[in-house]
């Protein structure tokens, strides 16, 4: 057969079959190409899902420390700005509802009360049992009568009571709740009582109220008035033991 193949024939058939080889590889070349530059492509989004990932993540964490910081600074705010006087306003509050009661100014006395069906009031008896009055008209029935009854003005039973390790808990501008040792003097003021107390206040209209009374008293365990300057804890005052 290749005698019949001229020379001329024979170039042409070689140059047809490399142009066709070189068709093949170009043709690799240019797969092999498409192949990496899809590979890098492929590369190059995975790092921008990284990184989206990333920016997704940092928002995130700041949305989670701005939320935090505004709740610090919510827990800030829950206090009145003027702390101190807020707390000298409550104290006299505690203070006039006392003293009324032992005057027997029975308007005094019931305006430092918050007049709800929420008021509560409550102490221990020497006998070991307890009185409570839940809501106002059940206080107001109780002690108020009481003044009623026995309008005349006396001295306090306690007349010098000391008060220690007073804490506040503001909950708002016009919620507070409170608590401290308290020590009440028999009429001679050589012997002291110890009560735990508690009261709930609130601001109406402006004014702070007394809204829960709990008073625990210790009947048992007298404390000496001179005693009394040393005492800055109540440590041990479980079942009334070792007071100092």
């Amino acid at each position: 057969m290749e005698s019949f193949l001229t020379p001329r024939l024979k170039l042409n058939i070689m140059y047809q079959l490399t142009i066709q080889q070189s068709n093949k590889f170009a043709y690799l070349d240019v797969r092999t190409s498409m192949q990496k530059y899809q590979y890098a492509n492929s590369v190059k989004e995975t790092h921008s899902a990284f990184g989206q990932l990333l920016r997704y993540l940092a928002c995130l964490l700041l949305l989670v420390l701005l939320l935090f910081s505004c709740k610090q600074n919510s827990a800030t705010t829950n206090e009145p700005k003027n702390l101190q006087a807020e707390k000298d306003s409550i104290l006299a509050t505690i203070e006039k509802e006392t003293s009324t009661f032992f005057a027997r100014n029975y308007d005094a006395w019931k305006s430092t009360y918050a007049q709800t069906d929420y008021a509560f009031q409550a102490w221990s008896n020497k006998d070991g049992t307890f009185d409570a009055s839940v809501g106002w008209s059940k206080i107001d029935n109780t002690v108020g009568k009481y003044i009623h009854d026995n309008p005349e003005s006396q001295s306090s039973s306690h007349p010098v009571v000391e008060r220690k390790n007073m804490l506040y808990k503001f909950y708002g501008p016009n919620a507070c709740y409170l608590t401290w040792d308290q020590f009440n003097s028999n009429k001679e003021g050589d012997n002291f009582h110890h009560s735990k107390e508690v009261r709930v206040m609130e601001k109406i209209n402006g004014q702070w109220k007394i809204v829960c009374v709990a008073a625990f008293w210790d009947y048992v365990n007298l404390i000496a008035a001179d005693k009394l300057k040393e005492i800055q804890r109540m440590d041990k005052e479980t079942r009334g033991t070792d007071k100092l």
